[in-house]
C-alpha cells in the first residue's frame, strides 16, 4: 500500500508533486500566420483557411480546439473514450470555442477561463487531478483566434482601426496536453509520437497558483502592461514557496507580455532582487517576427502559451535541450461589461514547474 502523500504544501501558494505526474503527449495547431512565423515548422498543423471550413469565426476555433484535442489523444495512442475528464478554457464568453468543440468529443468537461494564463490553469488543475488520483488520463486544452477575439473585446476586423505599438495580436491557435499518472506498461505504437519514451519522460513536478493582481491599468491595448505584475507576483512566490534562485531554471517562459510586459517586467522583479533576463522567454515573442509581421508587442491569447508549449516547449525538454523550466501563462482578466463600465484591469498567471525526467 502507497502511504506517499500525492503532494505537499510549499509556501504560501504553491504544490511540489511527490507522485509523477506525466506529459504524454501534445498538439499543437495554428493559422496561416502563425505558421509563416518563427516557429512554422515546429506546429503539428496549420491551417491555410481562418475559418476552418466553417461559418462563423467562434465556429472556427471550436475546430482548431477539437483538432488539437484528437491530434493529442492520437499522439497518446488513446480515444476520447479513455480520457477521465478534460480541463479546457478560451476567450469567449461562455467558453464558447470549448463547448462547442472538446465538449463535443463526448469527454467528461470543466469549462475553465483564466484569459490568456487558462493553458497555465488547465495544466495545474489536470496535474492535482492526477496526482491524487482522480483519473488515469486527462485532458487539458486552450484556444484562441485572432477574429473571434477582436469581435468579442475590440472592433469588428471591417473597421480597419489604427492598433497602438503596445497592442499584442492575437494568436489563432491551439495547444493540447494528455496527463498520465504512469509511464505505458507496454511498447508504444510506433505510429504515435508521445513525449515519452524507455529513456525519458516529461513531468509535472509543482506549480504555483496566481493571484488577482490589479494596478488600477485600465487600457485593453496594453495587456503587457496589465499581465506583468501579476507575472512577477507569481514567479517571484515560486522561487520563495520552492527556495529557489533563477539559476535553478533553464528557462522562464511567460505567456503573452510581449516586448512592452517583458521590460516591465524585468523592472518589477529587479525590484524584489531576482534579475531573470538571461534565462527568460516570452511565448508572445517567440511566435511571431514583429519587425516582418507588423505583430508591434507581439502575440496574446490563450493560444499563444499553448501552442508555443506544445510545438517547442515540450518537445525541447523530451530531447533534454532544458532540465527543468517555469512556464508561466499570464492573462488579463477583462470583459465587455467590465471595460465598458470603466473598471481596471486585474491580471492573473499560474506557474507550471516542468521537468526533463530520466525513467
Amino acid at each position: 500500500m502507497n502511504t506517499q502523500s500525492p503532494a505537499r504544501l510549499a509556501g504560501s501558494a504553491s504544490i511540489a508533486f511527490q507522485t509523477p505526474v506525466y506529459i504524454s503527449s501534445c498538439a499543437s495547431v495554428v493559422g496561416k500566420k502563425e505558421g509563416e512565423g518563427p516557429l512554422g515548422d515546429k506546429f503539428d498543423l496549420i491551417c491555410e483557411d481562418p475559418m476552418f471550413g466553417c461559418d462563423t469565426w467562434e465556429a472556427a476555433e471550436s475546430t482548431m480546439q477539437k483538432e488539437a484535442a484528437s491530434l493529442a489523444l492520437g499522439k497518446a495512442g488513446l480515444a476520447p473514450g479513455d480520457i477521465r475528464m478534460t480541463f479546457a478554457g478560451d476567450l469567449l464568453a461562455q467558453t464558447t470555442a470549448s463547448s462547442f468543440g472538446i465538449a463535443g468529443m463526448g469527454i467528461p468537461f470543466y469549462g475553465l477561463f483564466g484569459a490568456c494564463s487558462t493553458m497555465g490553469e488547465s495544466l495545474s488543475l489536470g496535474a492535482m487531478s492526477i496526482a491524487a488520483g482522480y483519473g488515469e488520463h486527462i485532458l487539458c486544452a486552450t484556444s484562441s483566434h485572432f477574429a473571434s477575439a477582436e469581435k468579442e473585446f475590440r472592433f469588428p476586423l471591417a473597421y480597419g482601426n489604427q492598433r497602438p505599438l503596445s497592442a499584442t495580436w492575437t494568436v489563432t491557435g491551439s495547444g493540447a496536453c494528455v496527463l498520465s499518472g504512469a509511464l505505458p506498461q507496454e511498447e508504444i505504437p510506433r505510429k504515435t509520437k508521445p513525449l515519452l519514451s524507455d529513456k525519458c519522460c516529461v513531468q509535472i513536478t509543482g506549480l504555483t497558483t496566481g493571484k488577482l493582481i490589479d494596478y488600477g491599468l485600465k487600457d485593453s491595448l496594453n495587456m503587457g502592461g496589465c499581465m506583468a505584475p501579476a507575472a512577477c507576483d507569481t514567479i517571484y512566490r515560486n522561487l520563495c514557496d520552492f527556495d529557489r534562485t533563477p539559476e535553478d531554471y533553464d528557462a522562464i517562459f511567460t505567456g503573452d507580455l510581449g516586448a512592452v510586459g517583458q521590460r516591465i517586467l524585468f523592472d518589477l522583479l529587479m525590484e524584489k532582487g531576482y534579475d531573470i533576463q538571461s534565462i527568460h522567454q516570452d511565448c508572445g515573442l517567440l511566435i511571431f517576427d514583429g519587425e516582418t509581421q507588423d505583430t508591434h508587442s507581439g502575440g496574446s491569447g490563450c493560444g499563444c502559451s499553448a501552442s508555443v508549449l506544445a510545438a517547442h516547449i515540450l518537445p525541447e525538454l523530451a530531447k533534454g535541450t532544458w532540465k527543468r523550466v517555469l512556464f508561466v501563462p499570464t492573462g488579463a482578466l477583462l470583459s465587455k461589461t467590465s471595460f465598458n463600465e470603466g473598471d481596471s484591469i486585474p491580471g492573473i498567471a499560474h506557474a507550471v514547474v516542468l521537468e526533463h525526467c530520466p525513467v
